[in-house]
């Protein structure tokens, strides 16, 4: 199993920073692929990126390229997205997901199959990003 822990979120002004971390723990070796989503009140739960954890390939959404970069360092087992250019709309609870065992479809189509919310076996507790205008 993995256990994902989330931290960085918090209050921001409009236009400003935040860097959110996952620390993964567990059997991390078996992980495929890991992500970030997002769920405001009221709305269902938005992909934003993802990242193969042995590979090379990352996989965003059009509402948050060239503003969110997703990144991830295997030594310290650890999942980072960096936001900037931060907009009221960016308000959220954002939450980290590994993929342990990804579906043959998904494999077939990482760029459309991992930005599914049921691909993902683990999911973290979320943190709050809560952007002002």
């Amino acid at each position: 199993q993995v256990q994902l822990v989330e931290s960085g979120g918090g209050l921001v002004q409009a236009g400003g920073s935040l860097r959110l971390s996952c620390l993964a723990s567990g059997r991390t070796s078996s992980v495929y692929a890991m992500a970030w989503f997002r769920q405001a009140p009221g709305k269902e739960r938005e992909f934003i990126a993802a990242i193969e954890w042995s590979g090379n390939n990352t996989y965003s959404s059009d509402s948050v390229k060239g503003r969110f970069t997703i990144s991830r360092d295997n030594a310290e087992n650890t999942l980072y997205l960096q936001m900037n250019s931060l907009k009221p709309e960016d308000t959220a609870v954002y939450y980290c997901a590994a993929v342990w065992t990804i579906s043959i479809a998904a494999l077939r189509a990482p760029n459309e199959g991992l930005k599914a919310p049921n691909e993902y076996d683990y999911w973290g507790q979320g943190t709050q990003v809560t952007v002002s205008s």
